[in-house]
């Protein structure tokens, strides 16, 4: 069952933990913004149709900062208060040309090292998949399971444990099902997609493919993309 490939991206969160003055998917690496070089891994990929990133109806004037102009991009402002609804809101937004069958990619607005590769080998693993899957990694760390407290309770088997990255990619009428009725307690489009007593497909990521959480990130980013070349 052959589909095509449409990206929605998240982009309505303020990013408080890294405690800067504005968003963190508006703050610059260079003369771009996080944004701006998250879209463009994406675009890099021929076979992504549209791409929609949904800001927050606060975020119009840093809108005006990108420097992203591409056709096969949208923005909307019906960004919500989470992350679930606001990804559902996406799925309402394709509607009216995106077919059950096609692909909808869910990738974090602040996750701009992602490599055509890995986007690559999520679409030639997932193809023919039944249910979809996501990027990630295996866990290399030892785990340690805290007691509520900041004191070691147990340490985690780490041998099964994945750390979910983005991409998420699944068909758009199985996600919209899953995130309409499993929004409001999941983190991640997989973790509705489970919900469904389903099992979604872990796909081999790149440790590089960081999300932006901290301060020090921007440095790594900055680092990683100036390796990758993009880095302007």
């Amino acid at each position: 069952m052959q589909g095509l490939h449409y990206v929605i991206v998240p982009a309505a969160g303020i990013g408080a933990r890294i405690g800067a003055a504005v968003p963190k998917q508006f703050l610059k690496i260079g003369q771009h913004t996080v944004l701006d070089y998250t879209l463009q891994a994406l675009l890099s990929c021929v076979t992504i149709k549209h791409v929609v990133v949904i800001l927050s109806p606060s975020h119009d004037l840093y809108k005006n900062q990108l420097d992203i102009k591409d056709e096969r991009v949208s923005f909307i402002t019906t960004g919500s208060d989470t992350r679930a609804k606001t990804v559902l809101n996406g799925l309402h937004y394709y509607s009216s040309f995106v077919r059950d069958e096609d692909w909808i990619l869910v990738h974090d607005a602040a996750r701009p090292c992602l490599q055509l590769a890995d986007l690559e080998r999520l679409f030639k693993e997932l193809e023919q998949d039944p249910v979809g899957g996501i990027l990630a990694l295996p866990i290399s760390d030892t785990i340690k399971q805290a007691d509520g407290k900041e004191r070691i309770d147990f340490t985690r088997d780490r041998k099964d444990l994945w750390a979910a990255q983005t991409p998420q990619m699944f068909r758009y009428k199985l996600l919209k099902e899953a995130l309409a009725q499993h929004h409001i307690d999941t983190t991640d489009e997989a973790s509705s997609i489970e919900k469904l007593n389903l099992k979604p497909k872990l796909v081999q990521g790149s440790s590089t493919n960081i999300k932006i959480t901290y301060p020090e990130d921007i440095n790594i980013a900055t680092y990683i993309l100036k390796a990758q070349g993009r880095y302007e």
